[in-house]
């Protein structure tokens, strides 16, 4: 019983802290795109205006969803293609320590693709 409990919190801590961090970077981002400074990279040929809006959504919108453990799953995806486009395009030619913290987020993405949100998630509800 105790390893179930401490099971289904590890999967709430998986959720929660590494979304919360992601945040801290989309936020940013948010304020950049309601602002109009569209000075954006654009790593996918789309132009900086579209790459910066999918930035936000995969930075911040799916980190809040992933959070509540809403279709988390899903939520999880864009936010792991986000992490693998700033690793190994954004940053592809960098050094192993500009791309670490990319590399680090999209490992939490998809390890909570694989296991799903847990028991205390709005999809376990």
């Amino acid at each position: 019983m105790q390893k179930k409990l401490f099971n289904e919190i590890g999967l709430l801590l998986l959720r929660v802290v590494p979304s919360i961090l992601m945040i801290t970077h989309g936020f940013p981002k948010l304020q950049n795109l309601l602002s109009g400074d569209i000075k954006f990279g654009d790593p996918i040929g789309i132009g900086p205006a579209p790459s910066l809006f999918l930035a936000v959504v995969g930075e911040l919108v799916c980190p809040i969803l992933i959070i509540l453990g809403f279709k988390t799953r899903w939520a999880a995806l864009p936010a792991a293609i986000t992490m693998a486009v700033a690793a190994f395009i954004a940053h592809g030619s960098d050094p192993l320590q500009k791309k670490e913290l990319a590399l680090l987020y999209l490992t939490f993405f998809v390890v909570i693709m694989m296991v799903g949100p847990g028991k205390y998630s709005v999809d376990k509800k």
